[in-house]
């Protein structure tokens, strides 16, 4: 494929998994809230601030579950997983790997090293394989 299809090319996304985070993050948040006010008189403020803390920590890390993406450039691959994204070019990439039990697939790269990408997920069942398909088409290898 030419950089300008690829540039084109939607933006890969989990479906399940963003719909899962988003309201386990949301019950755990509105849970840990409702918890800290309803604990009895003996825990102090700061028992109740933790308790209310914990959940806004569950529901940020489920924000960045929920926004996990790979978006391709005519570049490269922008792969945005947990941790901060990174650009991934398209010259680098030697192979897709997606074989049976792996969670999510994983691009080989010339230097030996691999990348994951959590945006396609193998818990969105069939999707997963095309997505995958049309990752590897866009690799071109």
């Amino acid at each position: 494929m030419s950089a300008p299809d690829r540039a084109d090319a939607a933006v890969f996304r989990p479906r399940r998994g963003r719909v899962v985070s988003t309201v386990i993050g949301a019950a755990i948040l509105v849970g840990s809230i409702v918890l800290a006010i309803a604990l009895p008189e003996r825990f102090e403020l700061m028992d109740r601030l933790t308790c209310a803390g914990i959940g806004v920590a569950v529901a940020v890390f489920m924000s960045r579950y929920a926004t996990i993406h790979a978006a391709p450039r005519a570049d490269g691959l922008w792969v945005r997983n947990l941790g901060p994204g990174e650009l991934v070019p398209w010259e680098e990439m030697t192979a897709l790997r997606f074989s049976q039990g792996m969670p999510w697939p994983r691009i080989d790269l010339a230097d030996g090293m691999d990348v994951a990408v959590m945006a396609i997920q193998r818990s969105d069942g069939p999707r997963s394989l095309e997505e995958a398909q049309r990752l590897a088409d866009l690799i071109g290898r």
